[in-house]
């Protein structure tokens, strides 16, 4: 609880006291300015297994602590990539700004997921507020929250070809962390805007997609599979090798479709929902992908066939049967096969020219 207000508490103090007593009594909101508790503060939530409500604290976000962010989502309906069974809410929990996970903890996995913060690992804040300095016994508390989180991070396991190292992260751990939501059940979507996660336009046109799709979905009559491909096997697609920085153009549906087989696949790749409003589009390439977590096995996979994600390029919420409205902005998969290597845009190099001038680039005139 915040300490008691006294006579001479200055007005400034008083004020800052009160905003965070008033913001304590209702759930975060988007837009809510508030700052990472300390170590200290953070460890003495976690049980012995680095959790809080089932939710791992994660070894990556460490770097964060005492900073203040703005929350983006509160985590009311998010997507179950592990067991799909459709949309869950983390309780009393939300996402901050774009804060992703980088992998460093978790074996260089390139997934970039965001990360899910429970409320106890927050505390409100104005922005007036003056920031506070972490103590002694905030640096003391360090080593200990990093031990403690990161000797859980892995385990090792007995399968049919000996031990298998199986990784442990808030996307693993997302159904024993969450509960699920049902797809018919009015209510999540009306929390939806209730809780601020979005505004009353985009909460009617997704409800009313939903609405239509889902019972067309129950009935046979909207396809599980967005895109099919002709046959059982996808044709042979070149492989381009495209580095970051690159631009590139999104194919066409039917041309994506002939890189697909039947079960809207290639090569194990399955082209989603939510990339077809992508198709035609032109964007940068944001890294190859060779590694990540399974969510389902807890494996890590390493990638041979060629893989990229996009700048800007993010999963919805707003097309995905079962999993509307969902937060995360997962970074889909693409083939090199579902793009081909453009010029950069007129403004992309105007910008990029700008940016060479104002670092002194070579060839930039000197002052």
């Amino acid at each position: 609880m915040p300490p008691a207000l006294t006579r001479g508490s200055p007005p400034r103090i008083i004020r800052a006291r009160e905003g965070e007593r008033h913001m304590l009594k209702r759930p975060l909101r988007a837009g809510d300015l508030v700052e990472v508790r300390t170590a200290s503060e953070i460890l003495a939530t976690l049980d012995d297994d680095g959790e809080l409500g089932a939710l791992p604290f994660m070894p990556e976000m460490l770097p964060f602590l005492g900073r203040r962010f703005v929350v983006d989502k509160r985590a009311e309906k998010v997507c179950d990539t592990v067991a799909y069974t459709g949309s869950r809410q983390v309780k009393d929990a939300v996402m901050l700004a774009d804060l992703r996970c980088d992998g460093a903890g978790h074996g260089g996995c390139q997934a970039e997921c965001r990360f899910f913060w429970k409320e106890a690992w927050l505390r409100p804040v104005e922005p007036g507020d003056p920031e506070r300095r972490s103590g002694a016994d905030a640096d003391e508390a360090l080593p200990a929250l990093a031990g403690r989180i990161g000797a859980r991070t892995t385990r090792t396991v007995e399968d049919e070809g000996g031990p298998s190292l199986r990784y442990r992260c808030q996307a693993t751990e997302l159904p024993r962390a969450s509960v699920r939501l049902g797809t018919f059940d009015p209510r999540p979507y009306v929390r939806e805007f209730t809780c601020g996660n979005v505004s009353f336009g985009k909460f009617v046109k997704v409800t009313a997609r939903a609405a239509i799709e889902e019972p067309m979905r129950k009935l046979g009559l909207v396809p599980e599979i967005p895109v099919k491909g002709p046959g059982r096997s996808p044709a042979r697609t070149e492989q381009l090798g495209l580095e970051p920085g690159e631009w590139v153009q999104v194919k066409s549906r039917p041309e994506i479709t002939l890189t697909l087989n039947d079960k809207g696949r290639n090569r194990g790749l399955w082209f989603d929902r939510e990339m077809l409003p992508y198709c035609g589009g032109t964007y940068r390439v944001r890294r190859r992908i060779t590694r990540f977590i399974d969510e389902r096995t807890a494996k890590m996979v390493e990638l041979k066939n060629d893989c990229v994600t996009l700048e800007g390029v993010v999963c919805s919420g707003e097309r995905s049967l079962r999993r509307w409205f969902c937060p995360r902005l997962i970074y889909p998969y693409w083939r090199d096969g579902w793009l081909r290597r453009v010029e950069a845009p007129g403004e992309a190099r105007a910008a990029e020219r700008a940016a060479g001038r104002a670092g002194g680039a070579p060839g930039a005139p000197s002052r």
